[in-house]
């Protein structure tokens, strides 16, 4: 402390006393604390007892940036950058597509894409969606509303035919303007018990729950190849990113540091998962 005109040493301890108290009753400053956005009930990603791989991977980079990691929890994925970063009630959220425009995208943490579930003993070898079998009517492949294979459904004429198994997974309620949570391991489970020949799900969503099934299943991600008739493309693969708030480019570049630090722990975590992995 620089004292000015000599003031007593007495005067000069309370203070330094007085500062250092106040200091240590401040609330802990930002740069001590990383809130992260995430799902309350969205296993295997996230929920609110911390079982997630996503909760996972954010104590890890938590851990990289000498940050306590804070849980904000979040009931609907439509609002998460609206309602709670945008808001500041968090300052990151996990998973995101690259290429998100609300928000800024930090670097991939990892790559992977939508799969085939089949059983093992049906020998159902499918790889792609041109392949013959799915053009065939009576073939039931499971997916979920308002994803890339339900597209691709409508692209091959198919989505009439599994019309009835879609209303059934959204409990007969449209899906339009409304969040509706469906388990993914029913479509894996209608696989196992033969109700579906095949599911086309999200590989990072399915991956444990093939894993861990008595009855054995093939997983074989889907070839990113499959075009609408236009000929645009319609992605199987996707890149996960971490999202921060558009201009916070100081904390998008600190979570950058600590995932290119992190990335053999985050590796491993997504490999205890069974999740496919792409490179990056």
């Amino acid at each position: 402390m620089h004292i000015v005109n000599k003031k007593s040493c007495i005067t000069a301890v309370k203070i330094a006393l007085m500062s250092f108290a106040g200091m240590v009753a401040l609330p802990a400053q930002a740069a001590d604390e990383l809130k992260v956005c995430a799902g309350k009930d969205e296993l295997p990603y996230s929920n609110d007892k911390q079982q997630g791989f996503e909760n996972e991977i954010a104590k890890i980079i938590g851990k990289s940036m000498d940050r306590k990691v804070t849980f904000v929890w979040w009931p609907d994925a439509r609002y998460a950058v609206r309602d709670f970063l945008d808001k500041k009630q968090c300052d990151v959220l996990m998973g995101l597509d690259k290429g998100d425009p609300r928000v800024l995208n930090t670097k991939t943490y990892y790559k992977s894409g939508y799969v085939f579930v089949t059983r093992q003993d049906r020998e159902i070898d499918i790889t792609s969606w041109d392949h013959p079998y799915l053009k065939e009517r009576s073939f039931r492949l499971g997916f979920l509303p308002d994803s890339p294979a339900k597209n691709m459904m409508l692209e091959i004429g198919r989505f009439d035919d599994m019309f009835d198994y879609l209303t059934e997974l959204t409990d007969f309620k449209s899906t339009r303007n409304r969040y509706i949570k469906i388990d993914e391991r029913k479509l894996v489970d209608d696989v196992i018990t033969m109700r579906l020949h095949a599911a086309a799900l999200w590989g990072p969503s399915v991956a444990k729950y093939v894993a861990e099934s008595t009855t054995p299943l093939n997983m074989v991600l889907i070839e990113d190849n499959a075009k609408r008739a236009n000929g645009s493309k319609i992605p199987m693969q996707y890149e996960a990113v971490m999202g921060v708030r558009l201009g916070d480019e100081a904390l998008k570049a600190e979570l950058d540091k600590a995932i290119a630090s992190s990335q053999e722990e985050i590796d491993a975590v997504l490999k205890r998962e069974h999740i496919p992995l792409l490179p990056i």
